[in-house]
């Protein structure tokens, strides 16, 4: 359990084409979050926002135990999604 805020970059390599393994992973990294803490998922440029993919799923999978906030597009390409495990 990570007790701090922190980044994961599922943004290169085999992230790039696998939309799937982004969704999974950030997952993981949510559910390695503790309470009180933040984790910024980065994301590939490719997929785009990613409000508009893994918003949904994060909300389905914990429910009221998480805030998100798209932050931005950064300088690499990428893009940040900040989830709060607040619960």
């Amino acid at each position: 359990m990570k007790e701090k805020n922190w980044s994961t970059s599922l943004e290169h390599e085999e992230y790039e084409h696998d939309r799937d393994l982004v969704i999974e992973d950030a997952i993981k990294a949510v559910r390695e979050t503790a309470k009180g803490f933040y984790v910024n998922v980065v994301t590939p440029a490719g997929f785009g926002n990613p409000e508009d993919y893994l918003t949904e799923i994060l909300l389905f999978q914990f429910g009221n135990e998480v805030d998100l906030q798209y932050i931005d597009q950064c300088g690499c390409g990428g893009h940040v999604l900040r989830v709060w495990k607040s619960k």
